[in-house]
């Protein structure tokens, strides 16, 4: 009998692989959740996440301030500028991020999760629970919907994520079932924190549409009070239904929730300092340094904290669209980036709190500053040759250093040299190209904050006979102009993560550079770039991901994309005294979402 059955397992066998999606893989089971590498930290029925405090009072409305406005409460279409908190406060998905791990997801939506070893499909099955703010049930079909609306008429992102799922199958009640392709890793986390719409309240409703109708989620706000442009308000939903879980324990505390807009970053600051605004975010080190000494700071109704973080630092930097011809030339973006003179900057404009940006994921183990290329990078980037610098590929990248007393001749000339071997030539104290043409071009903003970074930028390239011209817009038109690629130079911060992963591709993949509203600002179109996000997402091991994380900011840095400007290793936060927040921080600093009110 048992030499029989093992005559009969290859055919078994066979037949398994032909008939893949009829065969059940013995590997794969239910969990509570599940780790982009390893496993999941916190065990089935957790009571809370170690950043919220459970016994926190529930109560009272924060207000923030934020510069700008908007147009739309629909934050999943390119069309309009959507409120700021409605993807965070009102949408839900399977699946609740944890953010004391690098990335691990628990159930929220779904119960449970279920993956094969491969990663080939995801199962979620679903909360009989969960309810939309109107009452109705979250159904398999609204996850359907999600899915293939976002996929067909979504932002770039989901477009992108969301066309790798192939085949989407119903294996009983609850449960929904999704085949992917390309051997993306990461998808099944994707598809965990996939926004799940209302079917039915799309019935009704143009989901292309930017309007002000409000929107159907199964999170803990609704929509409250809105004033288009100035003001939005979240109210707590008293009905919400995962209020028990362990995600969520010891959050979302406040009854409501109110953002502010006005006109600039000053506005607001002043509006905080009038009690107006209950918290604020500083990213200003003169500000922070010189400008929280009012009142309410000295007698401590006011209180300033740094948190801190264990997370990459991103990159914050003047960003080279290469679509311009000005920027087309690699030797070109090198020599502007000689002439930015942060020492200087550091000393005389940010008080010395800054350190400048040497990574895209400075400040973290995913680095290749300071670092030699491991024998795995090497044979990720070898089929690349003239990708990497061979500096970058010995040490890691170093940003160019003066002595801060502001002359910079040193790299001035290097960079005119450089501007030399690139066609250009100095006439009369202007530098020209072969044309005649000045070298110029246009530095779009619209923060207060990066208008005066952008005019000393200006200042330190005219005396090496360059002009910038810096172009303030408001906020609605540079966010017109930035969907669209229309630009010479614009600011830019890419957030990163101790998990990268599909962003990547949405930052600098080659795919992205055409799609109007992406995040490849520069319009990266490099082969090493695609090879290098591409291992980040196949890697099985930590090892292997660190090491195709190296690579792809060794690539990155060498393509000259942006000049790397500056990072503050904490966060500096402002609060009224009545705003407090739990004594643990998470991996990646505090948590809005687990603050509550004391009187």
């Amino acid at each position: 009998m048992v030499r029989n059955m093992k005559q009969k397992l290859p055919l078994i066998t066979t037949l398994c692989i032909v008939l893949a999606f009829s065969c059940p893989d013995v590997h794969a089971e239910p969990s509570h959740g599940i780790a982009m590498h390893g496993e999941p930290v916190h065990a089935p029925g957790f009571e809370h996440l170690s950043y919220a405090n459970p016994d926190a009072p529930r109560g009272g409305n924060i207000t923030h301030g934020i510069a700008g406005s908007f147009d739309s409460l629909n934050p999943l279409i390119v069309k309009g500028s959507a409120a700021y908190g409605v993807r965070a406060w009102v949408y839900e998905s399977l699946m609740a991020r944890a953010y004391d791990e690098p990335f691990s997801l628990y159930g929220l939506l779904a119960e449970t999760i279920e993956t094969p070893e491969d990663r080939s499909w995801v199962e979620f099955r679903l909360r009989p629970e969960a309810r939309f703010s109107d009452g109705s049930p979250v159904r398999v079909e609204d996850v359907i919907f999600s899915l293939e609306t976002l996929r067909d008429r979504g932002r770039p992102n989901h477009r992108l994520f969301y066309s790798k799922v192939s085949r989407i199958e119903r294996p009983g009640p609850g449960r929904v079932r999704f085949f992917l392709e390309g051997g993306d890793r990461e998808m099944p986390l994707i598809l965990g924190l996939m926004p799940i719409l209302s079917e039915r309240h799309f019935r009704t409703h143009d989901f292309d549409a930017a309007g002000l109708v409000p929107p159907v989620g199964s999170g803990p706000y609704r929509v409250g009070e809105v004033d288009v442009g100035t003001r939005i308000v979240f109210e707590r939903n008293k009905d919400y239904w995962g209020a028990h879980l362990g995600v969520n324990r010891g959050r979302y505390n406040f009854d409501s929730i109110t953002y502010d807009y006005y006109r600039d970053d000053n506005a607001a600051f002043e509006a905080f300092k009038a009690g107006l605004i209950d918290v604020r975010t500083e990213g200003d080190a003169a500000r922070w340094q010189g400008a929280y000494d009012f009142p309410a700071i000295v007698d401590g109704r006011v209180v300033q904290h740094v948190f801190e973080k264990q997370t990459p630092s991103g990159m914050y930097g003047m960003v080279f669209n290469t679509r311009r011809p000005v920027f087309a030339d690699k030797r070109v973006r090198r020599a502007l980036t000689l002439l930015f003179d942060f020492e200087w900057v550091n000393k005389n404009l940010l008080y010395g709190l800054y350190r400048r940006t040497n990574s895209y994921f400075d400040s973290s183990v995913l680095s290749s500053h300071g670092r030699a290329a491991s024998a795995r990078e090497r044979e990720l980037l070898a089929p690349f040759d003239d990708a990497v610098d061979d500096e970058i590929l010995e040490n890691g990248y170093t940003a160019p250093q003066s002595d801060g007393s502001g002359r910079n001749r040193e790299h001035r000339r290097e960079a005119l040299a450089l501007l030399e071997s690139a066609g250009y030539r100095v006439e009369e104290g202007v530098v020209v190209n072969e044309n005649d043409e000045p070298l110029s071009f246009e530095i779009l903003i619209a923060r207060v904050a990066d208008e005066r970074l952008a005019l000393q930028y200006a200042e330190q390239l005219s005396r090496a006979g360059i002009e910038a011209q810096v172009r303030v817009v408001d906020s609605s038109q540079y966010q017109q102009r930035l969907q669209g690629f229309d630009y010479d130079m614009i600011f830019n911060s890419w957030y990163a993560s101790l998990s990268l992963g599909n962003e990547q591709s949405l930052y600098w993949g080659s795919e992205a550079a055409d799609a109007p509203g992406s995040r490849n600002y520069m319009g990266a179109r490099e082969a090493g770039v695609d090879a290098m996000i591409a291992a980040i997402l196949e890697a099985r091991d930590r090892d292997s991901y660190i090491s195709a994380a190296r690579a792809l900011d060794r690539v990155l840095l060498s393509g000259e994309y942006v000049i790397p400007l500056f990072h503050v290793p904490g966060q500096w936060v402002a609060a009224w005294s009545r705003i407090r927040w739990p004594e643990a921080t998470s991996l990646y600093g505090y948590r809005e979402d687990s603050w509550w009110i004391e009187e």
